[in-house]
């Protein structure tokens, strides 16, 4: 015949199992925010790509001749 297992015995298989997927999923946890305070500070603390350079530059006008032709137009309403 097969033994039954006692219904008290099953119970506490069943608490230490939840307890043990608890632990899990907390561990998992703190590692995801310790990976995370990892990778902000790796951002923060890598090197510039270089310091900006700023030339600045007056541009003198050219000269401008006057247009060689006018013309007029005249639009009357329709």
């Amino acid at each position: 015949m097969a033994e039954r297992s006692d219904p008290r015995q099953r119970a506490r298989e069943r608490g230490s199992a939840r307890v043990l997927r608890l632990l899990f999923a907390g561990v998992a946890l703190a590692l995801a925010f310790l990976l995370g305070i990892a990778f902000a500070r790796t951002l923060d603390e890598r090197p510039e790509d270089g310091a900006s350079v700023t030339s600045v530059r007056t541009l003198s006008p050219q000269p401008q001749s006057g247009p060689m032709r006018t013309v007029t137009v005249t639009v009357t309403a329709p």
